[in-house]
């Protein structure tokens, strides 16, 4: 099978439905590269607040449970309304709740870890030739429950695929083209960084960094994953590669996720 190739695409670059078309050009490219392609994409902008508001509206104190089952909803609208704007360029694709790929976490609701991943179903969909898109920032508990992987939940999502599917790296497509060392949207001396170690990267996440989750970045460090940081605007732009040093190379047996079953 052709390589396989994770993307990940934040709240930021599907902020309204017409950020769709925008996306699904970014995956034909992909795709006419000739790569399997799996999409992991996160809520629409702000859509993940405007449920958690909701949800207050109703209960002060809403049980978490439900509340998952509420904030699960903006990933599958993220998804669907992508595989319809893929459809309409003529790409085969399909949408998948994480459950449905085979996230499997802890049950701490709001705040759970993914302690396994099994694709089985992503592989059969790769195999028919079809662009598989995922809805990050959830999955199913050992209890059969939906659950949410909180802060920095869809990038590790994505950096979770990419080890059970034994791909090698995760694209990000973000608002900014790669990693600095400040906010280059707030200060234009922002110096930028071509290239980053991991355990660079997770200092910066710790001073406030918000362009990756320390979480995905620690998760890509222990299984060797390459993370690409891109600008969804302009694909032409120099970007960030953040990977191992010879210091941080780790040899694994077998998958590292976030926790042990």
């Amino acid at each position: 099978m052709n390589p396989i190739v994770v993307l990940k695409f934040g709240g930021a670059s599907v902020a309204s439905p017409f950020d769709f078309d925008r996306v699904a050009e970014i995956v034909k490219s992909k795709v006419q590269e000739g790569n399997k392609i799996v999409v992991v994409v996160s809520a629409m902008l702000k859509s993940t607040d405007q449920l958690i508001d909701m949800a207050h509206l109703v209960h002060p104190n809403p049980p978490k449970r439900e509340l998952d089952m509420l904030v699960s909803v903006g990933e599958r609208i993220s998804i669907a309304l992508l595989a319809m704007s893929l459809d309409k360029i003529g790409i085969e694709a399909i949408s998948l709740t994480g459950s449905q790929s085979g996230v499997i976490t802890s049950i701490h609701h709001t705040e759970a870890l993914i302690i396994d991943v099994k694709p089985s179903r992503v592989r059969k969909l790769l195999e028919l030739n079809k662009v598989v898109i995922v809805a990050g920032f959830q999955g199913v508990s050992k209890d059969g429950d939906i659950t949410t992987l909180g802060r920095g939940g869809s990038d590790t999502s994505a950096v979770a695929l990419a080890i059970a599917l034994g791909s090698s790296k995760v694209e990000f497509f973000k608002e900014v083209q790669g990693i600095y060392d400040k906010d280059p949207l707030k200060h234009q001396e922002a110096k930028f960084y071509p290239s980053l170690n991991y355990d660079s990267m997770i200092e910066l996440c710790k001073n406030g960094a918000k362009v990756l989750h320390e979480r995905a970045v620690s998760l890509a460090k222990k299984n060797g994953i390459v993370l690409e940081i891109k600008s969804f605007k302009n694909r032409n732009l120099p970007f960030t590669t953040i990977k191992e040093s010879l210091s941080e190379l780790v040899f694994k047996n077998s998958p590292c996720y976030e926790e042990s079953i």
